[in-house]
């Protein structure tokens, strides 16, 4: 994990000190990108120190069955929503908070059910007919500008549609999914992060990579979490839709550090990284590439012991606490 370390030099040397909503000051740059290769290179986990694997990969499921309760989440094996479902002050006083763990609309609910309305004048049936051809139904008649019109929706569900694309049209330049949803951040515990996925295909070498964005990153924490979360997601697409995982690509728009995160750090700096693990998922999940069928419905039926890390060397773990 080179890169990674790299990474927090860089911020170390370059930050600059910036205030943010949690009251921990964090050092910080913008812009920042890591790139790895998971064909050669094996998986991006960090060597430094123990990487809550398990956890990770439990969030991720989480999302998959687009959770919003922590709940939830913690039956999978992921405490990090806990702080922010029932300790966030803000999050504790927003109306749209159900109670005890409850997350709101975050993440996995954008990912597997967006929720998309459309206007449209009753003057213009072929527009209603297009859309009640893709799935969206009629929920009321109102009056739009003085026009008789229906206001119609469906729930989207955009990484299904991300693996329908990459089997039935690999070269489409399209592929991606994203979290931040304008007409519903306000009813999220905290928005997305990590907020953009583009799949993008090599139907001649069968290999498929990733680009995720995130807008903003605690490099400390976060990084490894999301590594984690990037690959065994592109790993388990791969799988589903008969293509090699190759090039993760990770892209960082505010990289920062936070203050009580430097001696965690610089005690990561002073260890020698560790050779990379690679993932394996259970032969339980159907690999395309070999049975030649489509099953997306996968994506609803794996668990967190469907992936496993092998040869994972790392060093001693570190703690830290998480700024909410």
């Amino acid at each position: 994990m080179k890169q990674y370390l790299d990474l927090v030099r860089l911020i170390l040397e370059t930050g600059s000190w910036q205030d943010n909503r949690t009251g921990v000051r964090t050092l910080s740059i913008p812009g920042a990108m890591m790139r790895f290769d998971l064909l050669n290179d094996g998986f991006p986990a960090i060597t430094t120190r123990k990487l809550a694997f398990k956890s990770a990969i439990g969030e991720l499921v989480g999302f998959l069955r687009a959770s919003r309760s922590a709940a939830d989440f913690r039956a999978l094996g992921c405490k990090v929503w806990d702080q922010n479902a029932n300790e966030n002050a803000q999050w504790l006083a927003n109306p749209y908070r159900l109670g005890t763990d409850d997350l709101g609309e975050v993440y996995g609910r954008q990912w597997r059910a967006w929720p998309a309305y459309k206007v449209l004048r009753e003057d213009r049936p072929a527009q209603i007919e297009d859309a009640l051809a893709r799935g969206y139904r009629i929920v009321a008649r109102i009056d739009d500008d003085g026009h008789p019109a229906a206001l119609l929706y469906k729930a989207v569900d955009q990484l299904r549609q991300c693996l329908d694309t990459i089997h039935r049209n690999p070269t489409d330049r399209r592929i991606l999914f994203h979290g931040w949803n304008w007409a519903q951040i306000e009813e999220m515990a905290l928005p997305p992060c990590h907020l953009l996925y583009q799949f993008l295909p090599n139907v001649a070498r069968r290999e498929i990579s990733l680009c995720l964005y995130i807008r903003s990153n605690d490099v400390g924490l976060g990084t490894g979490f999301n590594l984690a979360e990037g690959a065994a997601l592109l790993s388990l697409v791969g799988r589903l839709t008969g293509y090699t995982p190759r090039w993760f690509t990770y892209f960082i728009g505010d990289a920062h550090i936070y203050e009580n995160h430097l001696p965690m750090l610089n005690e990561q700096l002073s260890r020698e990284p560790l050779p990379p693990p690679r993932l394996e998922i259970s032969a339980r999940i159907p690999d395309h590439a070999v049975t030649g069928v489509y099953e997306p419905e996968w994506l609803e039926r794996v668990e967190p012991d469907d992936f496993r890390l092998v040869d994972y060397r790392h060093h001693g773990a570190l703690s830290a606490p998480m700024a909410v």
